[in-house]
C-alpha cells in the first residue's frame, strides 16, 4: 500500500534534516565527499551497478541470441534491501557494456507477493531460456517459481509471463501429485503473437513412486522449513532425461542442497537424499553446481558429464555471510556429490574470494566455451550513508573459471573483453625493490587502472618460520599488516593511496618456511588505513596462496575501480575484493605506489599498468 501524500512530504523533510545535520558536522564521514548524483566518487566505472537504489544478487545470467543479459535482486523503492524486491535486468554485447531493461518480475501474486528473491536461468532444449526464481508468499513462505519470456523473437527478452501452475516447488509438497499422472498431452503454457515459438512441453511420466517423496505429513522428521527454503539453482539434465535443481535449505544446524526432479521442467518431485548436505554450516543460500574439465581451461555446459569431468558444489553461508566450494564427483546413479578427499565441507574450505564477494552465480557461456561468474558487492559503509548517496552494492567483474591444473582448487580470471577498456599503458624495468622502499607509479589514473605484476624472490632461507597454528590466513593478516615489517614481505601494492600516504589499501605477500622445508604464501589485502572515516568497516583479508616460490614468479593483477581494490594473485588462485572509502585518495587525489616493508629485497619481474576508460554501465 502506498504511503500517504503527507507522510511522503514528512519523510522527505526528515531526509532534508539529516542531510544538513551531517553536511553541518565537525566528524568526517564518507557522505562529506560528495553532492549530488555526478558528484559521487564512489560510484564505480567499469563494475555493473545500478544508477540508483539497492542491489544484491546476480540472478539467471546467461546468453541468448548472442545477447548477455543479467537480471539482479533490486529494489526500486530506496537504497536499503526491501522484502518485496524485484528482479531487475541489463543486457549486454560484451559483458562490459550495459544497457538497462524495465524489470521482468514484480510481486504480483499469491505466490511471490511478498518478493521475487534469487533464482536462475536455464536454457532449455531448443534454446528456450526459463528462469526459477523463490517468490515469498502471501503466507511469508518461500516457494519455487517458473517463468518464461513472452516473446522468444524478441532477443531483449523484456517481458516474462509467470506460469500459471505457480508454485512449481512447495516447501510442504501440498502442489505434488502422484508420479502416474504425469502422462499427458503437450500443454502450451502461454500464448503470444510468435505461435511457432510458444514453450511447450511434453509431460512425460517421472521416476518411480518409490524413489521420490510426495506430500510430506506434518509428523515428517524431514520437514521442509518454509522460511529457509530458497534460491533454486541452474537446472541440469541427466542421461535418464530428467532435469535437477537443487535449492538451499537448513535442518538444525546442518545447510542442505535439497535435489528436485522434472520430466518437464514444470512438475517437480523431491528426491528422497538431498543432493549434498554438511553439519554446522547453517543455512546454505544461492547453491551453485556446475561440472568443470579435468583436462582443460574451459568451461563445460551444466549438464556435460564424463569421465574427464569433475563437479564443483558452492553454498553461500547465511550465518557468516561468506561463500565456500569443493570440488568432487557427481553420481548421476545415486544422484549424489561426493567432494573430493582432502576438499574441506565447512568455514575452512576454499572460497571464489577471500573478501567482500557473496550470492555468487555462475553460467555456461557457449559463445566462448567458457563459465563465467558473478558476484554480489555490498557496502562497507552505514545505511544512513547508503540513504544519502542514493544506492547500494554493486557487481565484481565477470570472471573466468576453471579448474586448476592441480586438481585442487578452482581458477579465476577477469574476462578478457575487460582489457577492451584499457588505455594509457604505463611499464615498470625489472628493478631490485629494497626494504623498506616504496616507488610510485606514475602516468596513470590510479582511482581507476588495472594493474598487472610480479615478483621474484632471490633469497628464500631468511624466510620466517611457520607456525603450524596458523590456520586461519584472515587472522594472520590482521595481525601482520603491511605496517609489520618480516623477513621476506609485506611486499607488494598501496591502491587508492592518498600523497602523503595518510591513506591506502595495501595488497601483498609475506613468504613462510613450514617444519617440511616447503614454503608457505600469504596474499593479504589490508584495509586498516584504507580511510580517515573510521565509520566505515575496514576489515583485512587474507588467503594461503597454493603457489611454490622456489619454482614460479608470484603474480597479482589488481582492478581499482574508485572504492573497488579487486585482487587476483598467484595468476587467479587465490582472489580477494576491497570495498574502501578514502577521504583524500580520491580521483586525482588517488596514488599507486609498489612497496617492501621487508629486511630482504625482492625484484620486480614485470610491471604493467593501464588507466581504464569508463564503461557504459546502465
Amino acid at each position: 500500500m502506498s504511503p500517504s501524500s503527507s507522510a511522503i512530504i514528512s519523510l522527505l523533510l526528515c531526509y532534508f534534516c539529516l542531510f544538513y545535520l551531517l553536511q553541518s558536522s565537525e566528524s568526517s564521514s564518507i557522505t562529506d565527499y560528495y553532492s549530488s548524483e555526478d558528484d559521487q566518487p564512489y560510484r564505480t566505472a567499469y563494475h555493473f551497478q545500478p544508477p540508483r537504489n539497492w542491489m544484491n544478487d546476480p540472478n539467471g545470467p546467461m546468453i541468448y541470441e548472442g545477447l548477455y543479459h543479467l537480471f539482479y535482486q533490486y529494489n526500486p523503492k530506496g537504497a536499503v534491501w526491501a522484502s518485496d524486491i524485484v528482479w531487475a535486468h541489463s543486457t549486454s554485447k560484451d559483458l562490459i557494456n550495459w544497457i538497462p531493461r524495465e524489470p521482468v518480475l514484480y510481486p504480483s501474486q499469491h505466490y511471490d507477493i511478498n518478493g521475487c528473491w534469487s533464482g536462475s536461468a536455464t536454457i532449455l532444449p531448443g534454446g528456450k531460456p526459463a528462469v526459477l526464481y523463490t517468490g515469498i508468499n502471501a503466507e511469508n513462505q518461500q516457494v519455487q517459481n517458473i517463468a518464461f519470456p513472452k516473446n522468444l523473437s524478441d532477443p531483449y527478452l523484456e517481458e516474462w509471463v509467470k506460469s500459471p501452475l505457480n508454485p512449481v516447488i512447495d516447501p510442504n509438497g501440498s502442489n505434488m501429485t502422484d508420479a502416474s499422472s504425469f502422462d499427458s498431452p503437450t500443454i502450451d503454457y502461454y500464448t503470444n503473437d510468435h505461435q511457432d515459438k510458444n514453450i511447450a512441453f511434453p509431460m512425460n511420466n517421472l521416476p518411480e513412486p518409490n524413489l521420490i517423496e510426495m506430500v510430506q505429513s506434518t509428523s515428517d522428521p524431514d520437514m521442509i522449513d518454509a522460511s529457509n527454503f530458497r534460491d533454486p539453482s541452474t537446472g541440469w539434465l541427466g542421461p535418464d532425461g530428467r532435469w535437477r535443481v537443487i535449492i538451499g535449505s537448513k535442518r538444525g544446524k546442518r545447510g542442505i542442497a535439497i535435489l528436485y526432479w522434472s520430466k518437464d521442467f514444470i512438475h517437480w518431485v523431491k528426491a528422497k537424499q538431498p543432493l549434498h548436505s554438511a553439519e554446522d554450516t547453517g543455512m546454505w543460500e544461492c547453491p551453485d553446481f556446475f561440472p568443470v574439465s579435468t583436462i582443460a581451461p574451459v568451461g563445460l555446459n551444466t549438464s556435460v558429464d564424463g569421465p574427464n569431468v569433475k563437479h564443483v558444489l558452492k553454498v553461500s553461508l547465511f550465518d557468516n555471510s561468506k561463500e565456500y566450494y569443493t570440488t568432487g564427483t557427481y553420481d548421476y546413479a545415486k544422484d549424489v556429490y561426493v567432494p573430493n578427499k582432502g576438499s574441506i565441507d565447512d568455514i575452512f574450505g576454499l572460497r571464489f574470494d577471500y573478501g567482500k564477494f557473496y550470492a555468487s552465480k555462475t553460467f555456461f557461456d557457449s559463445a566462448k566455451n567458457r563459465r563465467v561468474l558473478w558476484g554480489w558487492i555490498n557496502e562497507s559503509s552505514s545505511a544512513d550513508d547508503d540513504i544519502k548517496k542514493g544506492w547500494s552494492g554493486i557487481q565484481a567483474a565477470p570472471r573466468a573459471i576453471w579448474l586448476d591444473k592441480s586438481g585442487k582448487h578452482l581458477v579465476q580470471w577477469p574476462i578478457t573483453e575487460l582489457e577492451t577498456l584499457r588505455t594509457g599503458h604505463v611499464d615498470m624495468p625489472s628493478k631490485l625493490l629494497d626494504g623498506g622502499s616504496t616507488v610510485e607509479v606514475l602516468g596513470l589514473t590510479a582511482s581507476q587502472a588495472d594493474v598487472e605484476m610480479s615478483f621474484k624472490v632471490t633469497n628464500l632461507e631468511k624466510a620466517e618460520k611457520f607456525d603450524p597454528s596458523w590456520t586461519n590466513a584472515e587472522d594472520l593478516c590482521a595481525r601482520k599488516v603491511a605496517t609489520v615489517k618480516g623477513e621476506i614481505g609485506p611486499f607488494g601494492i598501496m591502491a587508492l593511496a592518498s600523497k602523503g600516504l595518510e591513506e591506502y589499501t595495501a595488497i601483498f605477500f609475506r613468504i613462510f618456511k613450514a617444519n617440511n622445508n616447503k614454503y608457505v604464501v600469504l596474499m593479504c589485502s589490508d584495509q586498516s588505513r584504507s580511510s580517515l572515516d573510521d565509520s566505515t568497516d575496514k576489515a583485512n583479508y587474507g588467503v594461503f596462496l597454493d603457489v611454490d616460490p622456489t619454482k614460479e614468479k608470484l603474480s597479482l593483477r589488481t582492478l581499482i575501480d574508485h572504492s573497488i581494490v579487486e585482487s587476483f594473485g598467484g595468476e587467479g588462485k587465490g582472489c580477494i575484493t576491497a570495498r574502501v572509502y578514502p577521504t583524500m585518495a580520491i580521483g586525482d587525489g588517488a596514488h599507486l605506489h609498489v612497496f617492501n616493508n621487508a629486511a630482504e629485497a625482492v625484484r620486480i619481474s614485470s610491471f604493467s599498468g593501464w588507466s581504464m576508460n569508463k564503461a557504459q554501465i546502465n
